[in-house]
């Protein structure tokens, strides 16, 4: 899952960085409006974490041009400012949700994962398909009941196209949810991972289509 931090404050915006990471994620992280803006025309990412006290161009009036172009994308409000009037501002400018500073990393992480879920269309925060569930808070996955082993770049895979049931995800989207500007992209990298989710988790429940694709078929 890629994510975008906004934040001009460069020990927080390290933290939250490191942190997300940490949890798996692959974050890029840029330090004012214009560049916020210029990621987002260039990359797909599944939340923003959206300071308002930014250079350049308030986080405010990045929030509001995403919604006029219809960017649907969640977004988290990170502010120090905390009256209500400034929250229910945030709210009503296309903001899902807000939380202040000074705050504690897992419950952003609490928070970003209750708003994926819900863009996902679910009410449980653990993904079941057939014999197999995923749990996001706690980043395993059991089949028939026995915890499987798998290594986090697969764990973002398989819950990429979980996430996505019936739907076919290009090799491209899968490789933009695994890999942040700074890191190495290696080659084959996504068919190896797809390789090693069956070989664990039965041969049947990802499908290629060739020259499109991998696809996780809704539950029957």
């Amino acid at each position: 899952m890629r994510l975008l931090i906004v934040e001009d404050d460069q020990l927080l915006g390290d933290g939250i960085q490191v942190g997300l990471t940490q949890e798996g994620y692959a974050v890029d992280w840029v330090e004012d409006g214009e560049a916020a803006e210029t990621a987002m025309k260039t990359n797909e990412y599944e939340l923003v974490v959206l300071d308002l006290g930014l250079p350049k161009k308030a986080g405010l009036d990045v929030l509001k041009g995403m919604r006029a172009r219809d960017i649907d994308t969640p977004v988290i409000v990170l502010t120090a400012q905390d009256t209500v009037e400034d929250r229910i501002l945030g709210l009503d400018s296309g903001a899902d949700d807000y939380i202040t500073k000074p705050f504690d990393l897992d419950e952003l992480g609490a928070r970003i994962r209750a708003l994926l879920r819900r863009r996902g269309g679910r009410t449980s925060p653990v993904i079941q398909h057939n014999s197999i569930t995923l749990d996001p808070a706690s980043h395993t996955v059991t089949k028939e009941g026995k915890s499987v082993d798998i290594s986090p770049r697969e764990f973002t895979i398989l819950l990429l196209l979980l996430e996505n049931m019936g739907k076919v995800m290009s090799r491209s989207r899968l490789e933009e949810g695994l890999y942040a500007w700074n890191d190495e992209v290696e080659s084959n990298t996504v068919e190896v991972h797809i390789h090693h989710l069956r070989k664990k988790l039965g041969a049947e429940l990802i499908r290629t289509i060739r020259g499109v694709g991998y696809i996780i078929d809704k539950a029957k």
